[in-house]
């Protein structure tokens, strides 16, 4: 199963990828309130659901991108295609494929039916890809990111013109 969260589909790409495909997918409408026609039996719409609940699910992931969402696909384990429209997102989408926990990005613009084809089947087949994004699932989940935080910005604590920054 593949979930897609918060993506935009302007060209009816994930239907057709689905209905097509035959594959199991859900489609997060999220926050932004994705509208959506009929979908066919092999799609599932929900609203809004916690990402670190329902990626642990699902076989990959399929999003815009956000910091966030690239956080939680990541955190899961789960192989993740990025398909980016703007700020930093295709930088999150360049780091998943560079890290090896996913495909190359597809810019929203660019996405077609035969791309995310193609790219699910990529995620979905490549025992390397899913090692990648297995193991950097663990190492995340490891990480205690608050204590690394922390270590960073201390020292920062006084900074060259003498005005101390505090947390609040």
């Amino acid at each position: 199963m593949v979930v897609f969260s918060c993506l935009v589909c302007i060209d009816g790409s994930l239907c057709f990828f689905a209905f097509q495909f035959q594959v199991r997918s859900i489609i997060a409408t999220g926050w932004g309130g994705l509208a959506v026609g009929d979908l066919p039996e092999t799609i599932f719409k929900i609203d809004k659901t916690p990402h670190s609940w329902l990626f642990r699910h699902v076989s990959a992931v399929v999003h815009h991108g956000g910091a966030g969402t690239t956080a939680a696909g990541l955190r899961a384990g789960r192989p993740t295609i990025v398909c980016s429209f703007l700020i930093d997102q295709p930088y999150w989408g360049e780091r998943v494929y560079a890290l090896g926990a996913g495909t190359k990005p597809i810019p929203q613009k660019q996405l077609t039916a035969e791309k995310l084809a193609d790219a699910i089947c990529e995620v979905t087949t490549s025992q390397t890809v899913r090692q990648n994004a297995e193991t950097l699932g663990r190492k995340l989940c490891a990480e205690d990111g608050i204590a690394n935080a922390i270590a960073i910005i201390s020292p920062l604590k006084g900074n060259k013109h003498g005005k101390c920054v505090s947390a609040v």
